[in-house]
């Protein structure tokens, strides 16, 4: 932080010169203020009138009489502090201040010959909090002086609960930012004159105050509508405004800080802003972390670094599902995390039930009258419905009902079609299908044909969360949107190799593709750019699904033709965990939407394996192996 304090006059009372002097200041550099106005921080705390032998010391701070000189004399001699040194005692300063802490804040800054603010901010603080306008409105002609210093060059960035309309983003002029603050504070008074019945007052404040201003007329126009409000709860809620008092000040306060630079006035709540924000970089950068973010300072230790242990982490095998008779080649929980389904080379499709305790699973139905292998799954969006696909030889597609386990519709348009892949709309009431021989269709729940897009060879389908596009891959190694309502297209991934599959994220910003040999590509949507390239799996020409997972879709899994499962996390192309057990191509993975802990993977073994944490164990073997794997 710079130190672009403006110094305040030398004792005379006369208004500060601009410029850029530090916080901590002696009283050659001149601080003096209203003993009955503020707390000698620079902060109000009430009257000092009454202080038993109360003097000012050359820091501008109340201290003893008798010490007052012993003082000078041991400040005189104690090293300079750094700025950085400067900053730390405003920050812990403001800390205490707001826990009411202020003897401990009259120490501090005189022990250390620093203030938290500019005594005109200070003053400007007050008159702001009692509602004092015109008086607030004289200080900024105080404070003009030290936004205008050369070490104040503010950009007009919108203060939290502003509008882009009330304010720009550009470099301002100092008049310009006076002007905007004035106009805040203008508008706080207009409000309090409004909620308090006095009409004729906030009109003549609309007229004749806020309106010469000249400044965001829209707003303006805003304001005078809320003469008509019939109460005070009225105008609180159209004017999403907390009433006259405290609570409407504060904020207010808030907002006019981010005109001011630093030196003059510290930004609210800044110490516990920097440690939010160290937290988060430490979650940010944590490998594991796989829980709910919890912005309350409350929930974490400040004391030691944010880690979290890789037993935390699905890696380790919960359960092995072996009622499949075949090869293993799709797996897909429910979008309520309540359910997973499974597909199989035998034919049938597997819906089990997750325990919300345990999350242990156990079969709840069984699906069977395939002709074919099943090796495609989509759940619609309520979760009532589930679509199965086959392989390339397969021109049958099959809609189950999972409540009741009935078969709903089994759609075939030409026994030369070639239905492999399925994607719900998210109304639910439609769904995408097609194949590689050419078929693209849109449909009804009861199968009925309702568009078709002709020529296209589809290897993956994804519906948007617009309702209208809907992104299929292609013999021709791209992605490409389709809009079914005015029958446009466009190209969105261009790879060099045949994508065999892909899966969207859930803000529908990224793209996971599986690439034939090349492994699992991360891209950008939104800017059509390939992002990152995840290292470590093996990837020939079968059809692998990969998958998001995790809170805040934070990781990455997929199958292999290794037998193994990788983990990486969004950022990082190195894999964070590669899984084993399964002795063939690991074909599919899935993991939950709810239950971040919970993961499925399907193979060609036959098995369908669940990964969650470490299990609550103590013996030897079972560290050593968390060693191993942690290694």
């Amino acid at each position: 932080m710079q130190a672009n304090g403006a110094a305040a006059a030398a004792g005379s009372g006369q208004e500060p010169a601009a410029g850029g002097g530090s916080p901590c200041q002696t009283a050659q550099n001149g601080e003096s203020s209203s003993a009955d106005m503020s707390h000698s921080n620079g902060l109000l705390t009430g009257s000092l009138n009454n202080s038993n032998n109360l003097a000012i010391n050359n820091n501008g701070l109340p201290g003893t009489a008798a010490s007052s000189s012993a003082e000078q004399q041991g400040l005189k001699k104690k090293k300079r502090l750094s700025q950085a040194d400067e900053d730390v005692i405003r920050l812990i300063g403001q800390h205490l201040h707001g826990l009411g802490l202020n003897q401990t804040v009259d120490l501090l800054m005189q022990e250390s010959g620093c203030r938290l603010e500019h005594p005109s901010a200070t003053k400007f603080r007050n008159h702001v909090m009692e509602g004092e306008w015109d008086k607030a409105e004289n200080d900024l002609n105080e404070l003009k002086s030290l936004v205008h210093s050369p070490h104040a060059v503010m950009a007009c960035r919108p203060p939290s609960g502003v509008s882009s309309n009330e304010h720009s983003s550009v470099p301002c002029a100092t008049a310009d930012v006076i002007r905007r603050m004035k106009f805040l504070l203008l508008q706080q008074k207009y409000l309090e004159y409004l909620e308090d019945g006095k009409v004729l007052e906030a009109l003549q404040v609309l007229r004749c105050e806020l309106t010469p201003l000249k400044y965001n007329t829209e707003r303006i126009h805003v304001l005078s509508g809320y003469l008509m409000c019939s109460h005070a709860e009225d105008l609180r809620a159209k004017a999403e405004w907390e009433g006259k008092g405290t609570a409407s000040r504060s904020k207010l306060l808030d907002k006019l800080q981010t005109y001011l630079p630093p030196s003059v006035m510290l930004p609210p709540r800044r110490l516990q802003t920097l440690l939010r924000q160290a937290v988060e970089l430490q979650r940010d950068r944590c490998l594991y972390h796989n829980t709910k973010l919890d912005n309350s300072l409350d929930s974490v230790s400040l004391l030691i670094d944010h880690v979290c242990s890789r037993k935390q982490f699905p890696c380790f095998t919960q359960q092995v599902l072996t009622e499949h008779c075949n090869e293993v080649w799709f797996c897909k929980f429910s979008n309520d995390g309540t359910k997973l389904a499974t597909g199989s080379k035998d034919t049938t499709v597997i819906v089990w039930q997750v325990d919300p305790d345990t999350h242990q699973l156990k079969l709840l139905k069984t699906l069977e009258g395939h002709a074919y292998g099943v090796s495609y799954l989509a759940w619609s969006p309520d979760d009532n419905y589930l679509v199965a696909c086959g392989p390339d030889d397969c021109s049958e597609l099959w809609l189950w009902n999972v409540q009741t386990g009935e078969l709903r519709t089994k759609m075939s348009q030409s026994h030369e079609d070639s239905l492999t892949s399925v994607a719900w709309n998210p109304d639910g009431k439609r769904f995408v299908t097609g194949g590689q021989r050419g078929q693209f269709y849109q449909c009804d729940l009861d199968g009925n044909l309702l568009d078709s897009w002709e020529g296209v060879r589809v290897q993956c389908l994804w519906c948007l969360n617009d309702g209208k596009t809907v992104l299929a891959s292609d013999t021709h190694q791209r992605i490409r949107g389709y809009n079914f309502e005015d029958l446009t297209d466009r190209n969105i991934v261009q790879e060099d190799h045949p994508i065999m599959s892909f899966t969207i994220s859930r803000n529908g910003r990224l793209a996971l593709l599986n690439v034939a040999t090349q492994g699992v590509h991360l891209w950008d949507l939104q800017d059509r750019v390939l992002v990152r390239k995840y290292q470590g799996v093996t990837q020939g020409f079968y059809t692998i699904h990969s998958c998001f997972g995790g809170h805040n879709e934070d990781f990455i899994a997929s199958g292999s033709e290794d037998h193994k499962v990788y983990v990486w996390h969004k950022r990082s192309e190195l894999p964070i965990a590669e899984l084993t057990g399964h002795t063939r191509t690991v074909n599919c993975v899935s993991w939950n939407p709810q239950i971040p802990s919970l993961m499925a993977s399907a193979s060609d073994d036959g098995t369908v394996r669940i990964w969650g944490p470490a299990p609550y164990v103590d013996n030897q073997e079972f560290e050593e192996e968390c060693s191993r794997m942690d290694s």
